[in-house]
């Protein structure tokens, strides 16, 4: 018998014996979106074809009256055996009671769970907390969100220290965590980062510590990353905190006689801009960050007030001090901030750590630190017997008691009246005096 011509039309109605050359006979007809060549040796076996001339295997059979039809594969990569021998065993499968499509979704769906858990425990440390700062990031102040970024930074890059031209920045306390996956930032791991990070920057360490750890209490309460953690935080062990030590008690501040050397010394700086920024740290008793972000929309001369980016309560108002306002008035205005920079490349002054120390230098006043003027502040309201209230809602510090807190409304014309008599006491012994009824930044100030 004449082997059939391949232009000759297969009758689809009719099972047939699959060989290669029946299948390249195969076509689509006209009008059909496809169709089915059906096997004769394995009764649930199809070819299947398309207008555009694409064939595959597919099994086909009827489950509860509903036809369950899959795709093996391609014709081209099944042999006619093979697709034999996989319709048959999803037939038995389907005489068992099982629809194939179901078994198949469930392969693929524990497939992608498993995939998803190994991409989640290889998830490190870096990653989460990068996630963990973009999504805490709105509940931050800045310095807050800054001391999460320093803490954890890789270094290696050039430093922006004046001298540091060819230096590099050092890694953060919390670097070396950065790398390791979550699961295996253990307790012993922990420990370990403590002790050594202890040795070398305690005050750092503690500080990235306690950051570590509200990080850990947040990952926990994550659903997808609470997996990652122990059930108890790896971080609050004992060992973790005997191995980084305890802050000391800082006491460093100016006393009323050492008043006039600082001024003095302050006022001879080169800088006047960092100078001005020394003073008014000193006058107001705010936290160094909070005065080196002072924004000129934060300064309102009309109800001579000045709005102070608070970390505890988010924002406060305080007076604007006769002394404190000349000041400001001599500062230029390069841009929005009020202690701006030229050479900076945030555009504002960073903390002049330095030149404060070069001036406490002068004044033989070593060892008086940043936050110490903001101690001194405090430490000499003592000696006009100024309510302890008014002085904590200057600082910003939070209220002590209950009558404060819920009940004590302080108006800023009445902060300004115990603030002035401050500012005008600390001028008076440090033997400055000037005309405070004069216009500011035209006042002539006498040393």
């Amino acid at each position: 018998m004449a082997r059939p011509s391949k232009s000759t039309p297969l009758d689809l109605t009719q099972t047939h014996d699959l060989t290669v050359g029946t299948i390249e006979r195969l076509t689509c007809p006209e009008g059909k979106a496809q169709a089915f060549l059906r096997d004769s040796k394995a009764p649930a076996l199809r070819v299947r074809v398309t207008p555009a001339g694409a064939k595959s295997f597919v099994f086909e059979a009827k489950l509860n009256r509903q036809t369950v039809r899959r795709t093996i594969g391609d014709v081209r990569s099944w042999t006619i055996e093979a697709a034999r021998t996989e319709a048959n065993k999803l037939r038995v499968t389907l005489d068992q009671g099982d629809d194939p499509r179901e078994l198949q979704r469930q392969r693929e769906a524990q497939q992608a769970a498993k995939m998803t858990a190994n991409k989640v425990q290889a998830l490190t440390v870096g990653e989460v907390w990068t996630d963990y700062l973009e999504q805490r990031r709105p509940f931050w102040g800045a310095l807050h969100y800054r001391d999460h970024l320093d803490k954890a930074k890789a270094g290696g890059q050039a430093s922006q220290k004046r001298g540091g031209k060819f230096a590099l920045t050092q890694p953060g306390p919390l670097a070396s965590l950065m790398p390791l996956r979550m699961v295996d930032l253990t307790p012993e791991r922990i420990e370990a980062w403590a002790a050594m990070e202890g040795q070398t920057r305690p005050s750092s360490a503690r500080l990235a510590w306690r950051l570590l750890t509200v990080f850990l209490t947040w990952c926990a309460e994550q659903p997808e990353y609470a997996a990652l953690v122990p059930a108890k935080n790896p971080a609050k062990t004992k060992k973790a905190r005997e191995a980084l030590g305890k802050a000391g008690t800082k006491t460093d501040n100016l006393q009323k006689g050492q008043l006039s050397a600082w001024f003095a010394a302050v006022k001879q700086l080169p800088n006047p801009t960092i100078a001005a920024c020394l003073q008014i740290m000193l006058l107001t008793g705010a936290r160094p960050g909070e005065v080196l972000g002072l924004r000129w929309e934060d300064v309102n001369t009309q109800w001579a007030g000045i709005s102070i980016r608070d970390k505890v309560e988010g924002t406060r108002e305080i007076p604007l001090t006769p002394y404190v306002a000349h000041l400001l008035a001599s500062l230029p205005r390069r841009n929005e901030w009020v202690f701006s920079s030229p050479t900076s490349a945030s555009g504002c002054l960073t903390e002049p750590n330095t030149p404060h120390h070069r001036a406490c230098k002068v004044a033989g006043l070593d060892g008086l630190t940043l936050h110490g003027l903001r101690r001194s502040f405090k430490s000499l309201t003592e000696w006009l017997e100024v309510p302890v209230g008014i002085v904590a809602q200057i600082q910003g510090h939070k209220p002590s008691a209950t009558a404060e807190k819920h009940y004590t409304v302080r108006p800023l014309e009445l902060l300004a009246l115990h603030h002035g008599r401050i500012e005008a006491w600390i001028l008076e012994q440090a033997g400055i005096v000037f005309d405070a009824q004069a216009e500011p930044g035209k006042l002539r100030v006498v040393a």
